[in-house]
C-alpha cells in the first residue's frame, strides 16, 4: 500500500507543471468563442429589438393613417354651349287644305291615291260629265241664235224701223244668254276636281263610282314644305327672341333625333290671360317629321363656341348654392361654389377659377368635404405594388443583417 502510494505522488509531481502549462495556453481560444457567442447573441437582439420598434411604429401610423374616399374625376374641356329655351309643341303644316265636291255626280274616273305628290291645277278626279256638257252646248247654240238676232235687229234700229225699246231688250235678252253659257261653263270645271294647292293627298275619302254630293269631303292635301311647331313663351322672354334665330326640334317618337329651324314669326301680341306670345317655328320638309308628330322645341338664343363645359353629374347642391369638388395634386379635394350661366342637357358653362384640364369629382362627392382625402380607380393597385416593394427591401435588409446574401 506505502508503494502504491509513493507512486502517485511521484506522478503528480512530474505532470503537474505540463497541465498547468496546457491550462493557461487554452485560455486565449475560450475567451475568444465566448465573446462571438456574446456578439451573436448581442446582434440578435439588436435585429429583434429593431423589428420590433418597426412593427410598434408601423402599427401606429396605420392607427393615424386617413381612410381615402374612393371617387371618379373628369377633365374639363371646352365646347359649344347654346343657351336654350325649351317648349313642347305639335307639328302642324301652314297649307293644309280639304277638297270638297262643288257638284253631285257620279265618280268616274279617280286620278290620285294617298301618298302622292301634286302640283297646283292638278286633275284629282273627274266626275260624270254628260249633263253639264248637254247644258252647255244649249246655252252656246242659244247665245249663237240671239247673237244673229241681236245683229238683224241692229240694222233695222239703224234704218229706225224699230223702236228703242226693242232694240233694249234685245240686247238685255242677249246678256242673258251669255251669262248662261258661263254657268255652264262653270259646272263643266266643276266635274274636274283639281288640287287648290301643290302638296301630298294625306287623305282620300272617295273611291271610283261612288256618287259624291254638294259640298262632300274628298280629298285633304298637305304641303310639308310649310311645315311648323307653334310654342308659346312667356313675355320675359320676348327680349331673347328674334326672327331667324335657331331651333332645336327633337321628337321621342324618332328616337330623340334632332332637326334644325328656325323662328319664323313672332306675334306682335301678348295673350293678357296667358302672358304668352306665339312663336311660330319654321320646320319644312325633314326625313320622319309628320303633321300632328309630338316635338319638343328648344329655341336656341345665346352660343358660345368655347366654353369651359362642367359635367352635370359633378354638381352638387346645398340650399340655393351649387358647388363642385376639384382634386388637388395631394389627392385632396377643393370645394369649389359656382355660378353657372349656360346650361344644356348635359354640362353647365363655368368660369375662374377652373380652367380647362382641372379634375372634378364626378362620382362619390356625396359627403365630401374641402381638404377630403380621396382615391381613385387604379390607386390600390399602386398601393399593393409599393407595399410589395417594401416588403421585399426589408427582407434584404434582415439577411443583411444575418450575414445571409440577399
Amino acid at each position: 500500500m506505502t508503494h502504491i502510494n509513493r507512486n502517485n505522488k511521484t506522478a503528480m509531481g512530474l505532470f503537474g507543471p505540463l497541465l498547468l502549462l496546457l491550462l493557461l495556453l487554452s485560455l486565449p481560444v475560450i475567451s475568444g468563442c465566448t465573446a462571438s457567442s456574446t456578439e451573436a447573441s448581442s446582434s440578435d437582439d439588436a435585429v429583434k429589438t429593431s423589428s420590433g420598434g418597426e412593427d410598434e411604429a408601423d402599427s401606429g401610423e396605420e392607427e393615424d393613417k386617413e381612410e381615402a374616399v374612393p371617387v371618379e374625376v373628369a377633365a374639363l374641356g371646352t365646347g359649344r354651349m347654346e343657351e336654350v329655351l325649351r317648349y313642347s309643341a305639335n307639328l302642324e303644316a301652314e297649307k293644309h287644305v280639304q277638297v270638297y265636291a262643288q257638284t253631285a255626280r257620279l265618280v268616274r274616273e279617280l286620278l290620285v291615291e294617298e301618298g302622292d305628290v301634286v302640283r297646283r291645277g292638278d286633275v284629282l278626279l273627274l266626275l260624270d260629265d254628260e249633263q253639264q256638257r248637254n247644258n252647255l252646248a244649249k246655252a252656246k247654240s242659244q247665245l249663237a241664235k240671239s247673237e244673229r238676232e241681236f245683229q238683224r235687229l241692229e240694222r233695222l234700229f239703224g234704218e229706225e224701223l224699230i223702236s228703242e225699246q226693242k232694240i233694249s231688250d234685245a240686247t238685255y235678252d242677249l246678256e242673258q244668254l251669255r251669262i248662261a253659257v258661263a254657268e255652264a261653263q262653270r259646272e263643266m270645271t266643276y266635274t274636274k276636281v283639281t288640287a287648290p294647292i301643290s302638296g301630298t293627298v294625306t287623305i282620300r275619302l272617295v273611291k271610283l263610282g261612288d256618287q259624291v254630293s254638294i259640298n262632300q269631303h274628298l280629298f285633304d292635301i298637305v304641303d310639308f314644305d310649310s311645315m311648323v311647331a307653334r310654342v308659346y313663351v312667356p313675355e320675359k322672354n320676348l327680349s331673347q327672341l328674334r326672327p331667324g334665330q335657331v331651333a332645336r326640334i327633337s321628337a321621342r317618337a324618332l328616337g330623340g333625333k334632332t332637326y334644325t329651324g328656325s323662328i319664323d314669326r313672332i306675334a306682335p301680341v301678348v295673350d293678357p290671360r296667358t302672358g304668352t306670345l306665339k312663336v311660330t317655328v319654321a320646320v319644312g320638309r325633314q326625313a320622319g317629321l309628320l303633321p300632328g308628330l309630338y316635338v319638343d322645341v328648344a329655341l336656341v338664343t345665346s352660343v358660345h363656341d368655347n366654353a369651359l363645359l362642367m359635367p352635370k353629374r359633378a354638381l352638387v347642391y346645398d340650399k340655393d348654392r351649387v358647388f363642385v369638388f376639384r382634386l388637388g395634386e395631394d389627392r385632396r379635394v377643393e370645394r369649389l361654389i359656382l355660378d353657372p350661366t349656360l346650361s344644356d342637357r348635359d354640362h353647365v358653362e363655368v368660369g375662374a377659377p377652373l380652367s380647362p384640364g382641372d379634375e372634378i369629382v364626378v362620382a362619390g362627392q356625396t359627403g365630401l368635404k374641402d381638404g377630403t382625402l380621396v382615391s381613385l380607380p387604379g390607386d390600390e393597385e399602386a398601393t399593393e405594388e409599393d407595399d410589395n416593394l417594401t416588403a421585399d427591401q426589408g427582407a434584404a435588409q434582415v439577411a443583411q443583417v444575418d450575414g445571409t446574401p440577399s
